[in-house]
């Protein structure tokens, strides 16, 4: 999938001029108290900056070219990796490593647990690994349940929205915390 990302970024700035929070990713991260988080699939940046904006260490990874220099343009001081996330490698640890909006839905076919490993090899001691993604979609929770337990992770909490709404929800989504075993 090709993306544009200042168009995709235009919808954001679209929904929070109207008086939308656009921010319910970042505040369910904050929440967990970190001090450091990568931005699996950072897109342009929009929960990375947020992020940081609050005071956190961010480093934010894409794999799509269009998406980082966006994100390049909104925050050139933040760090911000082009990469696909199956082979993401940092060199370092995070508290938290999250993938918001469906990352894992336009992760290419059959490596779904090679960016789950990913992910998992870049959290430092008690980190967590937080995703949100739409149900339904090809890739279920079953699914990556199985691929974090294969990356030494272990299910910590599952709500159906990022405000921490109970499952099931309304909507067929959800958003999974695991943590290192």
């Amino acid at each position: 999938m090709t993306w544009d990302g200042d168009d995709y970024q235009q919808r954001f700035d679209q929904l929070a001029a109207r008086g939308t929070d656009v921010h319910g990713e970042a505040s369910f991260v904050a929440a967990l108290g970190p001090r450091s988080v990568l931005d699996a699939g950072c897109g342009t940046g929009r929960v990375a900056i947020e992020l940081a904006r609050r005071g956190l260490e961010v480093v934010g990874a894409d794999a799509d070219a269009s998406m980082i220099a966006t994100a390049r343009r909104l925050a050139p001081e933040l760090t911000w990796v082009e990469a696909d996330l199956a082979g993401l490698e940092l060199g370092r640890g995070f508290d938290v490593v999250v993938m918001a909006g469906n990352v894992m839905l336009f992760t290419p076919a059959g490596t779904h647990a090679e960016v789950v490993a990913s992910c998992a090899r870049h959290l430092g001691v008690g980190g967590r690994l937080v995703a949100g993604f739409q149900l339904g979609q090809g890739y279920e929770l079953d699914d990556y349940d199985r691929h974090c337990r294969a990356a030494g992770l272990e299910p910590a909490d599952r709500w159906s929205t990022w405000a921490g709404d109970p499952l099931p929800g309304q909507g067929g989504y959800a958003v999974s915390v695991h943590a290192r075993i």
